[in-house]
């Protein structure tokens, strides 16, 4: 497994899937964009309510920019982590 993507020299991205409390889902959406961190926050249609496209030097900070920043909005009621292992893109 990789430890990053070596190709951009980003280190680690990964999608975050999130369940937003009731109506807030929009709100959510822009106050994500805000954190450092996060590359692109999307309102989506589905089981999940909000995509988040985030990135971090190291798997550690991944998952503190999810548990302290991500989770920490009130709005936040579950989160799935997905980290990418390869990139498709050129």
């Amino acid at each position: 497994m990789a430890h990053g993507n070596a190709k951009s020299g980003r280190g680690v991205e990964a999608f975050v899937l999130l369940e937003a409390q009731a109506g807030k889902a929009l709100t959510l959406t822009r106050q994500l964009a805000k954190i450092k961190g996060v590359r692109a926050s999307y309102a989506v249609t589905g089981p999940y309510d909000v995509i988040v496209h985030a990135e971090a030097p190291d798997f550690k900070s991944i998952a503190q920019l999810v548990v302290a920043k991500i989770q920490g909005l009130g709005s936040v009621a579950r989160t799935i982590t997905c980290t990418v292992i390869e990139s498709g893109q050129g």
